[in-house]
This record gives C-alpha cells, sequence and structure tokens, in this order.
C-alpha cells in the first residue's frame, strides 16, 4: 500500500509541477504584461514603471521559480486589479465554486446510481434504451443553454427559484442541475456496465445459490464492485465541475472562483489567472489520490498496479 501511495504521490507532483510551468509559460505568451497593464494609452515611462514595480524586468526564468518558490509557501502575490492579496481573493471566493461543485456530483450520483442499475437490471429493454439514449442527449446539451432554459422557466415562469446570486441554498439548485448534466452520462454509464459485469460473476450465482435476496445481492454485492470505477470518475467529474463552472458561474451570476477567473482575464490580472488555475489544478489532482487512494481498499487488486 505504502509503494501504491508514493506512486501516486510522484505522479501528483509531477502533474502539479506541469500546469504551474504552463499556467504561468502561457500567460507571458500573450504579450507583454506591462504593456497589458499600464493600457493603450500608457506612456513608455508609465510602462518602465510597471515593469520595474512588477518585477518584470528581471529574466523570466528567475520570475518563474520566484513565483513556484512563494506558490509552494502559500504565496500566490498581489493582484494587479484587485489590490489585494491573490490567496485571499481566492480563498474568499473558493466556498461558492466548492458549494456549486458538490452541489452538481450529489444531484449526479443521486440520478445516475439509481439509472445505471435500473438500466443493468433490464438490460436489452426499452427502459435500458431509453436510459442510454437520455445519457447521449444530457452529454451533447450545452450548460449554458439547459442553465438559460431553466432560469426561463423555474426562475422567470414558475418563480420557483432564484435566477441569481447565492444568497441560500436555492440559488445552488439550478446551476448544480446544469452542472450535474456534464457528469451524469459517463456515471450512468459506468454503473450500467459495471453492474452488468457483476452480476454475471460467480459470487453473485452463489449469493443466489444461498437464498440471498435480489435487493441484497444488488446493492450488498454487486453495486460494491460496479462502484470501483464510478468512485474513480465521480472525483475526476467533480475535478471537472470546479475547473469548468466558470462559464456557470457567469450564467448564474455566482461569484465564485470561476467567475473570478473570467474577471481576472478581462481585466489582464496575470497573478490571479495563474493561481486561479494552480488551485484548481491542486484540488484537481488531490481528488484523482483520494479516487485511487478508496478504489484501492474497495479493490486490493489496484495497490499492485
Amino acid at each position: 500500500m505504502l509503494q501504491f501511495l508514493v506512486r501516486r504521490l510522484i505522479v501528483a507532483l509531477l502533474v502539479t509541477a506541469t500546469v504551474m510551468t504552463l499556467a504561468f509559460m502561457l500567460t507571458r505568451l500573450s504579450g507583454d504584461l506591462a504593456i497589458s497593464i499600464a493600457g493603450p494609452s500608457a506612456t513608455k515611462a508609465d510602462i518602465d514603471a510597471i515593469r520595474l514595480a512588477y518585477g518584470l524586468d528581471r529574466p523570466v526564468i528567475v520570475q518563474f521559480f520566484d513565483w513556484v518558490g512563494r506558490a509552494m509557501t502559500g504565496d500566490l502575490g498581489d493582484s494587479y486589479f484587485f489590490k489585494t492579496r491573490v490567496a485571499h481573493l481566492i480563498g474568499e471566493r473558493m466556498p461558492t465554486t466548492l458549494t456549486l461543485g458538490l452541489t452538481g456530483l450529489v444531484i449526479a450520483l443521486m440520478v445516475s446510481l439509481p439509472l445505471g442499475i435500473l438500466a443493468a437490471v433490464r438490460e436489452n429493454t426499452s427502459f435500458d434504451r431509453a436510459v442510454q439514449v437520455i445519457a447521449l442527449l444530457g452529454q451533447a446539451m450545452p450548460s449554458f443553454w439547459l442553465g438559460l432554459i431553466l432560469m426561463i422557466v423555474f426562475g422567470l415562469q414558475l418563480g420557483w427559484l432564484p435566477i441569481s446570486g447565492a444568497d441560500s441554498w436555492q440559488n445552488f439548485i439550478m446551476p448544480g442541475i446544469v452542472l450535474a448534466f456534464s457528469a451524469i452520462p459517463a456515471l450512468t454509464r459506468l454503473t450500467r456496465a459495471g453492474m452488468i459485469q457483476a452480476m454475471g460473476s460467480d459470487y453473485i450465482r452463489t449469493a443466489r445459490a444461498k437464498g440471498l435476496s435480489r435487493t441484497s445481492i444488488l446493492l450488498k454485492h454487486a453495486l460494491r464492485n460496479a462502484a470501483i470505477p464510478v468512485v474513480a470518475i465521480a472525483a475526476v467529474q467533480l475535478g471537472f465541475m470546479l475547473g469548468g463552472s466558470i462559464v456557470i458561474e457567469q450564467v448564474f451570476a455566482l461569484h465564485g472562483v470561476g467567475f473570478l477567473a473570467w474577471e481576472s482575464i478581462q481585466k489582464n490580472d496575470f497573478p490571479v489567472v495563474q493561481s486561479v488555475v494552480l488551485v484548481l489544478a491542486v484540488i484537481y489532482v488531490a481528488l484523482t489520490m483520494l479516487a485511487d487512494m478508496m478504489n484501492a481498499v474497495l479493490d486490493p487488486r489496484l495497490r499492485g498496479g
């Protein structure tokens, strides 16, 4: 188990280092940061003063290692536009994004697990085919379009839910549903495939021979093994939700980390942009490691892989 964790940790560190490098370099490839900060009407003297004030006159490699060194201690620098610490900005917005992502994941699991189990039990029936069609439509549906439809129907016409803001838990229902739609297809298909494979296993036939109830066989025996790939993809989907919430946060006016990233891109606030990318990448890597460890507990055979 220790070797398994060490291997996963090495991979996680390599992924994080790669993300840090890409996040830093891509902001530099967009142009001269001093000119972007100063604006189109700035003079050469203004640009030179900004370049000196923000340390942009130093070699790029020096700037990179300086940022990496400070980031490893939790110092993400200062925002050019908001005039405050980047870590404070992200910490202030993160609860909204985490709440949105967890809401979407819970909704996705509540829908996809029962659908996947029922589709597996009724394999090759009209219900099974209908579930697969619904999963396909959910995967192809643009998230911003679904968000607007929900706002019009449930927010404006019926008045059941608020269409913007983050004042209460009700504000997260519609954006959570939109995020869930992107995860439901993969989770449903994996649950269905895992249940079909598990139901054809020898231990299930043994359980039936012992006279166990169908519910007990499905939930206590088959679902345990079918849940292994679902656990991994659920963690991955949560990472996608956190990283891809920028569109949903704009549509529903949720001022989370995704909305902060969009604002920072608009304002050329590159310290915030690269820090948001780094933080979300670290969360994604941590979730992936957690999924690997949970899978290793559920299936000891994976520890040798």
